[in-house]
């Protein structure tokens, strides 16, 4: 991977899978387990500066590119996913919007305290009744004086139980079709009306908070507007392309994590006389593995690079985004499959990988909804 590596890359890289090795791995199975949200973990990782990766020194960040960012959440991914995608989410989401549409106001007041981890980010757009269908948006946000007033639900939303901010999307001109007349906002969690459910039960990412929010006649002032007025859709697109890269970053990681689990064991058991890996059965499915578990990587590198270069990187995330997550879930059980019995007990951590990988076909856009895009782009011409 030399083509995209450069030296702040290896070291970045090393650190963080130090990090990972040390403070993550031994309370993965506890924390998910439990259904325990490690925010032991959160001043440690804003300490090491990996809760603002690609921001500005400026806002407290590391200044450094997208490629690292996708390297820091692909070895959180190897050990843990609750972790990587509490982190994922942080950025891409809750914090880089800001960044992207904020106001100077706006990007001074919040980016300083999320990058130092005083409090993490998290993003609403997902509804009841709108996920990949954005025009279905039902939150309302109506202009009243000098403020707004927000209504409405949103669904499955990382990090929300320990968020400070939220950016989230409301219809503020519903005379204007499709997914035009939805505006953003930047509102803060402890504003009065911003109501915070319980923490959902999920087969996996079950150490990641994921609650449903409901704001109930909420007011905010006006400049709590990001970005321009009825603009929305066009922003959270641009924001989910970063978010898509992040999330095959961390389909990337697990599905290494499950192949170096899948091969270890299959180098340590043996049937009929040999070791697991020499029975083609075994040791061809590991190989297929690893081929696309290469080819994910390169489309994920090449993704990240492409955005560094401030390409257009529409189909590029999507590609890497639809790949990378369907090979973990082809790996994951891949690896319980070479595991046998043993790979459905919690002994073992593929079975939480098995479980971790399924959430990454349906979050940040569906599997179905990056063959759209996928589809839109080889016939953008006509």
């Amino acid at each position: 991977m030399d083509l995209y590596f450069r030296d702040e890359h290896r070291m970045l890289q090393e650190m963080v899978r130090d990090f990972a090795k040390n403070e993550v791995a031994p309370i993965a199975a506890e924390i998910d387990q439990n259904e325990r949200f490690p925010k032991e973990l959160i001043p440690k990782l804003a300490e090491l500066g990996l809760l603002g990766i690609p921001f500005p020194e400026q806002y407290g960040g590391a200044e450094m590119d997208t490629l690292a960012y996708t390297l820091a959440i692909e070895e959180l991914a190897k050990v843990d996913s609750s972790v990587a995608i509490t982190v994922a989410a942080h950025i891409s989401l809750g914090s880089y919007p800001i960044f992207l549409f904020g106001s100077d106001a706006q990007k001074e007041k919040y980016l300083p305290r999320l990058t130092a981890g005083e409090f993490l980010g998290c993003f609403g757009l997902t509804e009841p009744g709108a996920g990949s269908d954005a025009a279905g948006t039902k939150t309302t946000a109506v202009r009243d004086g000098a403020e707004w007033v927000i209504n409405g639900s949103k669904m499955f939303i990382t990090n929300a139980g320990y968020a400070g901010t939220c950016v989230l999307t409301a219809v503020t001109n519903p005379a204007l079709k499709g997914t035009n007349g939805i505006s953003a906002f930047l509102v803060e969690t402890s504003t009065p009306g911003f109501i915070i459910g319980p923490p959902e039960k999920k087969m996996g990412w079950r150490a990641s908070d994921t609650r449903a929010l409901t704001f109930e006649n909420m007011r905010v002032p006006a400049d709590a507007l990001l970005g321009p007025l009825d603009n929305g859709f066009k922003q959270f697109t641009k924001a989910l392309q970063g978010g898509r890269i992040s999330v095959a970053a961390l389909g990337l990681g697990l599905a290494q994590a499950a192949l170096n689990a899948a091969v270890k064991y299959a180098d340590e058991r043996e049937a009929f006389g040999k070791k697991l890996y020499r029975f083609e059965g075994v040791g061809f499915p590991l190989a297929e593995i690893a081929t696309e578990i290469e080819a994910a990587r390169h489309l994920v590198y090449h993704a990240s690079y492409l955005k560094d270069q401030g390409k257009d990187t529409t189909q590029a995330a999507a590609m890497a985004k639809l790949f990378a997550t369907e090979v973990a879930v082809k790996a994951t059980q891949t690896a319980v499959q070479i595991h046998g019995g043993y790979g459905y007990i919690k002994e073992f951590p593929v079975e939480r990988y098995f479980r971790d990988a399924k959430i990454l076909t349906i979050g940040e856009g569906t599997s179905e909804v990056q063959k759209l895009i996928i589809r839109k782009g080889l016939y953008k011409d006509r």
